[in-house]
């Protein structure tokens, strides 16, 4: 039994000095015990210590600088994973995976799914649905997470030295993303907590990943798992859906945040998970001491949102692997079994009061969403968040976007009827942008139940953060 505190101070004093070198540090442990075992615990204390292991096999400390933001914008899903999915798939079926009666039997499977997923059932993930969630879902999954992770770094929020809690971690692809987006010099403590098959396919894809991300899975019920933290980052990724308490499990997750950690909750785009995250989102926000960083903030003090709270980003698509084409086109049902859109919705929260945008509405300058029904047919200014892309159908409509200032009983939407400079950057404001909106027309919607801002060539729109 190796004397791990002797390792951990002597690892201390070192990294003051020059680098750490494992073969340096057995002289100093009582025993003489092997470089390779004293390489094994400060691998296993690298997040703890601080360390990052160079790839001469001394040990460093970590980058202080926090995560700078990568650029992220994946056009594919990266070939090391898509191959080492594709050697899951051959090793059960042969070569021939996507053909006969295999093939067969994982579209029948990704078409169960599809259609379980829509009518809410529930899923067991054995063997076959596992392997057939990572065929249709690894790419969108991962490509969503990068997106979601740049409302942190442009804060610089996000660390290089990082333990990461992913509650239903599945098949991998948040685990992926997050993965590829962080520098190759950051150090991280991966948690996975999945008790179904597709740990399986998390362990194969998790041997692609860097030697300072090291990972652990626990193979067991996120309710019976104990949040013992603190953790950095907690995903929770196309999963609350699934659970039979999700605010419960939210709020074990934010107990077990480090104070200046962030909960990241992510779902698919449609209505019922997507409103289903927002309806977590504001349990969880109303009951306890917690601030939703982005992107549905709240912009006045004391108030909370009672729409229905179907938001969702859309990102550019990402090009259909070679696992899903090959797949689809032994199926002759073309595009069934290609998804290359990227679409979700997310919430991200903390227990510090940080928010991604400071700014506030003003009852002396802005009309409250919440009292928009004393606006209507009036010209009014307001400050409010983006929170959807172009909603317009067709070319020829009028762009339509979701607005919302954290006030609103009722669906808010801004509607460009008149383009000009000085109302454009409603078009080119991002998803979760702040805007200050003057001079627009409040009017009721009553075919949708909605209200229409309507920023025609006499509004200006801004935006502030």
């Amino acid at each position: 039994m190796i004397d791990r505190e002797s390792v951990r101070s002597n690892a201390k004093y070192l990294r003051r000095v020059r680098p750490i070198d494992p073969d340096e540090i057995a002289e100093y442990v009582a025993g003489n015990p092997h470089p390779a075992v004293v390489r094994r615990v400060l691998r296993e204390e690298a997040y703890d210590l601080g360390l990052f292991e160079r790839d001469d096999g001394t040990f460093v400390p970590v980058e202080e600088a926090p995560v700078s933001a990568p650029g992220w914008g994946p056009e594919a899903f990266p070939d090391r994973y898509a191959h080492a999915l594709e050697d899951l798939l051959v090793e059960r079926d042969g070569v021939n995976w996507h053909r006969d009666e295999s093939g067969d039997r994982l579209r029948e499977v990704i078409r169960r799914l599809k259609e379980d997923y829509y009518h809410k059932n529930p899923v067991e993930y054995d063997a076959d649905v596992a392997l057939g969630y990572a065929v249709y879902h690894l790419p969108d999954y991962y490509a969503a997470v990068g997106y979601v992770l740049d409302d942190l770094t442009e804060r610089s929020l996000l660390s290089r030295r990082l333990r990461v809690l992913d509650v239903g971690a599945g098949v991998g692809g948040p685990a992926l993303g997050l993965h590829d987006y962080l520098p190759d010099d950051a150090v991280v403590d991966y948690h996975a907590v999945e008790p179904s098959a597709a740990a399986d396919v998390l362990d194969a894809l998790l041997d692609e990943t860097r030697r300072n991300f090291r990972p652990t899975i626990h193979r067991e019920r996120v309710e019976a798992f104990d949040f013992d933290g603190p953790y950095d980052l907690v995903c929770c990724a196309n999963v609350l859906s699934e659970l039979d308490d999700p605010v419960a499990v939210v709020e074990d997750a934010l107990d077990a945040l480090a104070d200046d950690g962030t909960l990241a909750a992510i779902a698919p785009a449609d209505l019922e998970t997507s409103t289903g995250l927002r309806a977590v989102e504001r349990t969880v926000a109303d009951g306890r001491d917690v601030t939703v960083y982005a992107p549905t903030l709240r912009l006045w003090p004391g108030m909370d949102p009672e729409d229905r709270g179907w938001s969702f980003d859309e990102r550019p698509r990402i090009e259909a692997p070679g696992f899903q084409r090959r797949l689809d086109d032994a199926g002759g049902e073309p595009g069934t079994f290609r998804n290359e859109t990227v679409k979700f919705s997310y919430s991200l929260l903390r227990t510090d009061g940080e928010r991604r945008v400071g700014v506030r509405a003003d009852r002396s300058r802005h009309a409250r969403m919440a009292d928009m029904e004393d606006h209507v047919t009036d010209r009014i200014d307001l400050l409010a968040v983006k929170l959807s892309r172009n909603l317009a159908d067709g070319e020829g409509g009028n762009p339509l976007f979701k607005i919302g200032d954290g006030s609103e009983r009722l669906e808010h939407y801004a509607v460009l009827t008149r383009e000009s400079g000085l109302n454009r950057a409603l078009l080119t404001a991002d998803y979760g942008a702040v805007c200050q909106f003057e001079n627009v027309l409040a009017l009721w919607n009553d075919d949708e139940g909605a209200y229409n801002l309507v920023v025609d060539a006499e509004a200006v729109v801004d935006v502030v953060g």
